[in-house]
């Protein structure tokens, strides 16, 4: 498997940081993670939007030109034979090398690697099982929570997992409000209403979460956004989780809670939607 680390293709077994590089000593770095469909990437302008965003917050000052991003994915999918399928990229940069000990510094030689591997393959007959978990979500380190290398609570939540035969965790924060899976956004649906945890709780803006609450409010779906309690998620009629990778996932069940699942109408209508607006991206891209 070849990736790409600052400016050179090379076989992943191959690649090597420098042990100063402060995103291995802080975790001062930032990822996007986005699915690559017959070589066009998805919602890519809103990745790196969100991506430059964060590396102004970490004094990364670094700006990834979009036409060099498509370059660099096209060049890997090629290496690694991966024409005929659809990729998951994982766009990753760390703050470069800095002296130990000074954490004030502005990075002027950061890291830039991304990661290619075969997209999950998923269908509109998928489902999973949620638990809600014991750990509780992590404040954001700062205004608002950034998609970085401090991946602890997420470690934690996944191996609480180990003794449950579910797919994801649900966090809730520590005053009791649902807020967010561990790789993923939560929705539910009661009454053909659609709601979601506020980005006020701590969760993470995902930009799959921002698409689907775009196509619910143009298919006049309403989409309220709040600080939930488990009863109001546990009492309710479907259950969805968004990520980039994922897509929309049917939850079948959460614990001991059944959900309609892939039955569910607007579950079906977000895929759907998806399925649809690709075909149309892939159409036009091959003009």
């Amino acid at each position: 498997m070849y990736i790409y680390l600052n400016s050179e293709f090379v076989k992943a077994s191959e690649a090597r940081i420098s042990p100063f590089d402060h995103g291995f000593l802080y975790g001062m770095g930032v990822f996007e993670t986005f699915r690559v469909y017959q070589g066009f990437p998805f919602l890519l302008n809103d990745h790196l939007t969100r991506l430059h965003q964060s590396l102004v917050e970490l004094n990364i000052p670094i700006e990834l030109e979009m036409n060099e991003v498509r370059r660099v994915i096209a060049e890997l999918i090629q290496l690694n034979n991966l024409e005929d399928q659809d990729i998951s990229i994982r766009l990753n940069v760390s703050a470069g090398v800095g002296r130990v000990g000074h954490l004030n510094e502005t990075y002027e030689a950061p890291s830039v690697i991304y990661y290619v591997r075969p997209a999950p393959h998923l269908t509109d007959q998928t489902e999973i099982k949620a638990t809600l978990l014991k750990i509780n979500r992590n404040t954001p380190e700062g205004d608002y929570r950034l998609k970085s290398h401090h991946y602890l609570n997420n470690i934690l939540g996944k191996r609480e997992l180990q003794g449950h035969l579910s797919d994801e965790g649900i966090f809730l924060t520590k005053e009791g409000f649902v807020a967010e899976g561990i790789v993923s956004n939560i929705f539910w649906v009661k009454d053909n209403k659609v709601y979601t945890p506020s980005v006020h709780t701590g969760i993470l803006n995902g930009i799959t979460r921002q698409f689907v609450m775009k196509c619910l409010t143009k298919h006049n779906i309403s989409v309220y956004e709040g600080f939930y309690t488990r009863e109001e998620l546990l009492n309710a009629d479907e259950v969805f989780l968004t990520n980039s990778g994922q897509e929309v996932l049917a939850v079948k069940m959460v614990d001991d809670v059944p959900f309609y699942g892939r039955n569910g109408e607007v579950t079906h209508t977000l895929q759907k939607m998806y399925a649809q607006y690709h075909q149309r991206l892939l159409s036009i891209n091959e003009l």
